[in-house]
């Protein structure tokens, strides 16, 4: 029988490598990346069965690198591995067509049980996360504000990539459009927000978790990269 492809989304190299002896060890892992464009592109190239992804990363953040994804590859399973322990972004994972959501302090095993459930078409969520609370806000109408933001899916690439430090010039080359356009979204942002300054589009940025994690103290791969290294371009 063969074995189940996974391709692994993480930018955090120390972190990517224990999950890859991890995910080996049960499954084929047929690629790791480490933004969340590249996890679209190796997606797109290598229609992995199930994808592990973490959310906050560099360029494209993981939710939104999921619903592109899903738009063109329905029958791939996402399982969302993250530090936050927030419900409403595990309600915006769900929402983006994710399986799974869990944390990293979880156990390797709970890891390999989620991927599990996400094959065989169920949900799994971490037990580190109220089920009672997700409960509320996954039936909450589906129409509703929660976990909702007011900007368009694009609004929201040009959002984290000015947070993350980047020119116009180069959003607009990372972004394949022109520098005019990049500025276009970001005064429309500011407006839609209601907010007169750049400090302020970050801060909202970060509220919603767009900018890649600081390592953190998990057990994934042994200790962390300290923050005065580099991590893997």
């Amino acid at each position: 029988m063969a074995l189940s492809t996974v391709l692994l989304a993480d930018d955090h190299t120390i972190v990517a490598e224990g999950l890859e002896g991890l995910l080996n060890r049960r499954f084929k892992l047929v690629g790791s990346v480490r933004d969340g464009r590249a996890l679209i592109a190796a997606a797109e190239r290598l229609k992995p069965d199930v994808i592990v992804t973490d959310i906050s990363m560099p360029l494209l953040n993981g939710l939104e690198a999921v619903r592109k994804i899903k738009t063109s590859l329905p029958r791939t399973k996402v399982v969302v591995l993250t530090m936050h322990a927030d419900p409403q972004l595990a309600v915006q994972a769900f929402r983006a067509g994710a399986s799974a959501y869990l944390l990293k302090v979880s156990s390797g095993e709970e890891l390999i049980r989620a991927i599990d459930e996400a094959l065989q078409g169920r949900v799994y969520l971490s037990s580190l996360i109220s089920k009672d609370l997700i409960s509320i806000l996954l039936e909450a109408k589906r129409d509703s504000d929660v976990g909702k933001s007011p900007l368009t899916p694009r609004q929201r690439e040009v959002l984290q990539l000015i947070a993350e430090g980047r020119t116009m010039k180069e959003i607009a080359s990372i972004l394949n459009i022109s520098r005019r356009t990049a500025e276009t979204h970001k005064y429309a942002m500011m407006e839609a927000l209601g907010v007169n300054t750049t400090a302020s589009l970050i801060q909202y940025a970060m509220r919603l978790k767009l900018l890649p994690e600081e390592p953190d103290s998990s057990g994934w791969g042994g200790e962390h990269e300290s923050k005065t290294q580099q991590k893997e371009e």
